[in-house]
């Protein structure tokens, strides 16, 4: 038994040994901290001296920013941001807010060392001893997948409330626009008729001519305001993006002034969509030409297509589908935030009296509603204007 009993306590002894050897490290609390640091690996945890400088820098960094600790060890955190935020100023900023403030909590776009933008938060906390800066801690998380979950969210809530309150004028509108019809239906005919008399002169020929002009134009606007009220009969047919947009072209440069030219940049392969072709390129037409009048000294006005994964504005069910997004793009002047939150309202127009209707942009809406898709505009003064139809693809949707 004797030798069994030494062997059992030499291996007791063994692993406590091993356990205290094991444990020792951690009861260093400046180890504790590095260890701690150092296997962070979703967060990018460093410090950097009173100017700004990096000081150290963990694992998480590597993985968030790309960049190894020989890299960027003695450069200024500036590294980091944007051009645009580098020209402001705001990482010297930021240091200076977190001194004066005790923290500072942010989010903005930052850069990666392959030169690939992602949305980081940030915390950016001063380090004191008896009252003396000694220099900065700062933890990045890249939260790109959030933003772009809330941006998505923000959309599909903003097309939903957008979409109710078209529901509410397109309603009256409707109507109004039945009642319009029937009377310019009587003028019509009864127009005719006075052309038909064999005594009626030239003056009079002439004013029938003007008074059938005017008629044809409350037509036309009768048909706007059915494309606005979704109470339009669409003829529903494949289109293939690619091609209906290189067939609409010269038609399109046709229609605009001297001085703008219409390009196209298309994204291969783009799936079908069901629609009708005749409603989509009046709404393209509609939307070149608002374009070529916001650049009245010349520009260029630019059509991309592209697929994208949205989520569809019906928010009692969200789901994610797949659009086909047809934008038009302009170099103008570009419009507030009050003028771009009215720019779908029937009748609502910056032009002068007797230059347009209002209804060119209401009428896009409307048939895009009709098409189940919506329409989301991109604008700010100085920044020109994005309108994109967003089509969607025939597909299973997906619920989420």
């Amino acid at each position: 038994m004797a030798p069994t009993v030494r062997s059992l306590i030499g291996e007791s002894i063994t692993v406590v040994v091993q356990a205290v050897s094991s444990v020792a490290p951690l009861a260093d609390e400046s180890r504790q901290l590095k260890l701690l640091i150092d296997n962070v690996s979703d967060h990018a945890i460093y410090l950097l001296d009173t100017q700004g400088n990096i000081c150290s820098w963990n694992r998480g960094c590597e993985r968030v920013k790309g960049y190894t600790a020989e890299a960027v060890i003695g450069k200024h955190v500036g590294l980091f941001y944007t051009p645009e935020d580098q020209q402001l100023g705001v990482p010297q900023q930021a240091l200076a807010y977190a001194r004066d403030h005790g923290r500072f909590v942010g989010e903005g776009w930052r850069v990666r060392c392959t030169g690939e933008r992602f949305r980081a938060g940030e915390v950016i906390e001063p380090v004191r001893e008896d009252g003396c800066l000694l220099g900065f801690v700062k933890v990045t998380q890249d939260v790109t997948e959030r933003y772009q979950a809330q941006r998505l969210l923000q959309d599909a809530q903003r097309a939903h409330v957008q979409q109710r309150q078209l529901d509410n004028v397109g309603r009256l509108t409707r109507g109004l626009a039945h009642e319009f019809n029937n009377l310019l239906t009587t003028i019509g005919n009864a127009l005719d008729l006075i052309a038909l008399r064999p005594d009626a002169d030239n003056r009079t020929q002439e004013l029938v001519d003007l008074a059938q002009a005017a008629a044809d134009r409350g037509s036309l606007l009768t048909r706007q305001l059915l494309a606005f009220s979704a109470d339009q009969t669409l003829v529903r047919e494949p289109v293939v993006v690619q091609e209906f947009l290189r067939d609409a072209l010269p038609v399109l440069r046709r229609a605009c002034p001297a001085g703008i030219e219409v390009q196209l940049e298309l994204t291969a392969d783009l799936p079908p969509i069901v629609t009708d072709g005749v409603q989509l390129h009046s709404a393209v037409l509609n939307l070149v030409l608002n374009s070529a009048e916001a650049m009245p000294q010349g520009g260029t006005v630019t059509i991309t297509a592209e697929v994208e994964q949205r989520l569809a504005p019906d928010l009692s069910q969200p789901m994610r589908r797949h659009y086909v997004a047809i934008a038009v793009t302009d170099e103008g002047d570009g419009m507030p935030p009050d003028i771009a939150e009215r720019a779908s309202e029937p009748f609502f127009t910056t032009k002068e009296v007797g230059k347009g209707s209002g209804l060119g942009l209401s009428q896009v809406f409307g048939f895009v509603s009709q098409c189940d898709g919506f329409v989301d505009v991109q604008t700010a003064p100085g920044r020109g204007t994005t309108v994109r139809l967003l089509l969607p693809v025939i597909e299973e949707v997906e619920h989420v």
